[in-house]
């Protein structure tokens, strides 16, 4: 079982300043189809440190936690499938002259073998899935 860190970037036409909201637990559901946080304990500002949210797919639960926030430069998150994978996810945004350069890094480590193989497909996927998220946001943009 191998940990996996992955980066990709991808363009935004807004400034950071407005980008930034776009990778946060209540900023998604805006482009994300299905994506639905639940928030254990109602926080008026999903980015602040220590904030935790929940989220669902298929038959697995995710708990998310807000690690670091640094507005509106980077976003990270701690990312915790129980008994399936580990790991953080970090957003960092750069302005350019059209907007934001935006740097999606994932570092997760597999609890399971099972969740190795699906961690190393999901690794041999993530330009394209990274890609679908300047699909989606250019989409919700329009």
């Amino acid at each position: 079982m191998n940990r996996r860190v992955l980066s990709a970037t991808l363009t935004v036409p807004l400034a950071p300043e407005a980008a930034f909201r776009l990778f946060t637990a209540r900023g998604e559901r805006t482009w994300v189809p299905g994506w639905e946080p639940v928030f254990p304990v109602d926080t008026p500002d999903d980015t602040a440190p220590g904030t935790v949210w929940l989220t669902s797919s298929h038959t697995q639960e995710t708990t998310w936690l807000v690690t670091s926030r640094d507005f509106p430069r980077s976003v990270s998150y701690a990312r915790i499938t129980p008994g399936v994978q580990a790991g953080t996810v970090t957003v960092a945004l750069a302005a350019t002259e059209t907007g934001s350069e935006v740097m999606v890094t994932y570092d997760m480590t597999p609890l399971t073998p099972t969740a190795a193989k699906a961690l190393d497909e999901f690794a041999a996927d993530y330009p394209s899935f990274i890609h679908s998220w300047a699909q989606l946001i250019a989409t919700h943009l329009a």
